[in-house]
């Protein structure tokens, strides 16, 4: 029995060697297209051979800035699932947060930073950053968004966005480059500050930054290359898969409200719509003690 397993383990052994060797063949072959046999082929995305962020040129001609934006288009074009699914999301959202974009006079590139912040959703970090620009609650109050138990404007895509653009011009007043200034939306002022003190840089494609820094606007760059032709990236989603912009109507409200479920009652819709329509709404109730006006979006379909 010992003899007859010896044999089989031997067996195998040649076996997966010998696959080992055709497979590392194959990779070693960069002229193969699609051997047969293979189910999958992995190509490294083309990098566009110009591009720029906010109107400022990407030096696509260094070493390690044209590596960091092919890495990044690397990873969000294998990253299939959840970039259809932000495509999906664009349809919806990309007319409310280019309109506040523009009327706050931002480049529109900083549209994409907002999908690589959040991906279009309302998300929460590890570190507490919270909706589609990831404010961290301190950061969010300074900017004149309420969070508290009842509301959290950080999940108000028109409200958070006008903060976020409040803070990007105060970023770029100082630091005089748009690249920079959303660097610092990343790691913050103070931290690009001392970095371009202690490095003497003000440019952020020359100045050394922790990973997740380093990587955070390139990643931005890549949504901007891909998204602006998914076809050609190899996603093809057909009109009527796209998600519709919301319709609705709007409610203003300046005082407390008993029980939101009541009140989308009242508006011939029910809870669970009214929270979709507006995630700010982070309770059953509102007392509103500061008497503060918020509209509220009514769902008029569905």
């Amino acid at each position: 029995m010992k003899k007859h397993k010896i044999i089989i383990c031997l067996a195998l052994l040649i076996f997966s060697s010998a696959a080992y060797g055709q497979v590392s063949g194959l990779e070693m072959n960069a002229d193969v297209e699609n051997p047969a046999g293979i189910d999958q082929v992995v190509k490294i995305p083309q990098i566009p051979r110009t591009l720029n962020f906010a109107n400022e040129p990407v030096p696509l001609k260094y070493m390690d800035v044209k590596e960091s934006l092919q890495r990044e288009m690397m990873v969000i074009t294998y990253w299939h699932a959840s970039l259809a699914y932000i495509l999906q999301l664009n349809n919806r959202y990309e007319a409310a947060i280019r309109k506040v974009i523009m009327e706050e006079s931002l480049p529109a590139d900083f549209y994409y930073l907002c999908i690589a912040e959040s991906g279009l959703q309302p998300v929460v970090s590890p570190a507490g950053a919270c909706g589609y620009w990831q404010f961290l609650e301190t950061t969010a109050k300074e900017y004149g968004l309420v969070v508290d138990d009842e509301v959290d404007e950080r999940y108000n895509i028109e409200k958070s966005t006008r903060a976020a653009a409040a803070y990007f011009k105060k970023a770029y007043a100082e630091f005089g480059t748009w690249t920079m200034a959303a660097a610092s939306f990343n790691i913050g002022l103070s931290n690009v500050r001392n970095r371009m003190e202690l490095q003497s840089q003000k440019n952020y494609y020359d100045t050394h930054f922790p990973e997740e820094t380093s990587r955070y606007l390139f990643r931005a760059l890549a949504f901007k290359t891909i998204m602006s032709n998914p076809q050609a990236y190899g996603f093809l989603i057909d009109k009527e898969q796209l998600y519709p912009p919301f319709e609705y109507k709007e409610v203003k409200v300046d005082g407390p409200v008993e029980s939101w479920p009541e009140f989308a009652a009242r508006h011939k819709t029910n809870f669970k719509l009214l929270k979709i329509y507006n995630q700010w709404i982070r309770s059953h109730s509102m007392v509103n003690k500061a008497r503060r006006t918020f509209i509220v979006k009514i769902p008029t379909g569905r």
